[in-house]
């Protein structure tokens, strides 16, 4: 947080000429990008490698410099920073773009996808495909370059295993900064608190909520698990990632190095997606090794958690309930 107000006041273009002669010069542009997760997650590397390939392609006319860890600040941080052209790259969630560009919201809705899988073959798809589109044509100076998985969302906390949605009950569970995700946890018996991600980890430990909801790889690799001992498996969101482009950066690049940067965002999303994988799998080995209570929720109860979030689909389905059906149609 300390670090972005003064950043914001640098400019997004590292710029600096390298004169072969006094009229030939080429200009070397290095894009900032900002991610809230450390070194070495999926999402972070993913991007460190699209950067790679396209200082490679365009002879170092173009890098990128990437500040993982919440340098920049948090996901709302990096998505105004990006609309106003102090970064270039935002790996951020659908979760905090929602409230940005309200057609992602769909993706916002609890139990909306059945699995992983399947949200994959959404994303991978025309669904996929329009909803980049409206971001870029959103005019919120964004462009939607490519998603990134992040998992299936569950809930953690410092008090007892939740295995029932009366165990739930009071508890309060911080959530992204999205109406929808507040209502959501509201309407499962617990206090939604909005919260910026960077906060999460301190409000734990001191009590200010009682837990929050993550994908295993956040909840272990950013220290997460160290105060929180229970984590329950319900799988009530599955929400992709997006990485997002500055749209003052992206209409100072011609049409060949937009086509170049779009050709390696596209590889960027199957790269993560095979990062990720490990990596989960690497959380949840971590997270048992150090006593982590890991609770399954069964079908029967989940279907109890399904049936309470009705309330959330009845207020905010119905203006997505085209593109919600194409979804269910998606094998």
């Amino acid at each position: 947080m300390k670090t972005f107000v003064s950043f914001l006041a640098t400019t997004i273009l590292a710029v600096t000429a390298l004169a072969s002669g006094p009229a030939v010069a080429q200009q070397k542009t290095v894009f900032k990008a900002s991610d809230v997760h450390p070194a070495n997650y999926p999402t972070v590397v993913a991007v460190e490698n699209l950067g790679k390939k396209l200082d490679a392609a365009t002879n170092g006319r173009y890098s990128v410099q990437m500040y993982p860890s919440m340098q920049l600040g948090g996901e709302k941080e990096a998505i105004e920073q990006a609309q106003i052209g102090a970064i270039a790259f935002a790996r951020v969630s659908v979760g905090a773009l929602g409230p940005v560009i309200d057609d992602l919201n769909v993706f916002n809705l609890p139990y909306v996808f059945r699995n992983t899988t399947h949200m994959q073959h959404v994303i991978d798809g025309p669904i996929g495909q329009e909803l980049l589109d409206k971001v870029t044509n959103s005019g919120k100076g964004l462009v939607g370059l490519c998603w990134m998985d992040a998992g299936a969302r569950n809930f953690y906390n410092t008090k007892k295993p939740i295995k029932t949605m009366a165990d739930l009950k009071g508890m309060k569970v911080r959530v992204m900064g999205n109406p929808m995700f507040v209502e959501m946890a509201n309407s499962m018996g617990g206090n939604g608190v909005a919260m910026g991600y960077d906060q999460v980890f301190s409000a734990l430990q001191t009590g200010v909520v009682d837990g929050a909801e993550n994908n295993p790889p956040s909840f272990v690799f950013d220290n997460h698990y160290q105060v929180a001992k229970y984590y329950t498996v319900d799988e009530h969101l599955i929400v992709p990632e997006m990485l997002v482009f500055s749209k003052k950066a992206w209409d100072a690049m011609s049409k060949e190095d937009q086509a170049l940067l779009m050709k390696f965002a596209k590889e960027a999303q199957q790269e993560e997606r095979k990062l990720w994988e490990v990596y989960e799998q690497q959380a949840m080995d971590k997270a048992k090794a150090a006593g982590i209570q890991i609770i399954q929720v069964s079908d029967a109860d989940k279907k109890a958690f399904q049936d309470a979030v009705k309330p959330v689909w009845d207020k905010y389905g119905p203006k997505y309930e085209a593109t919600v059906k194409r979804i269910q149609e998606v094998k």
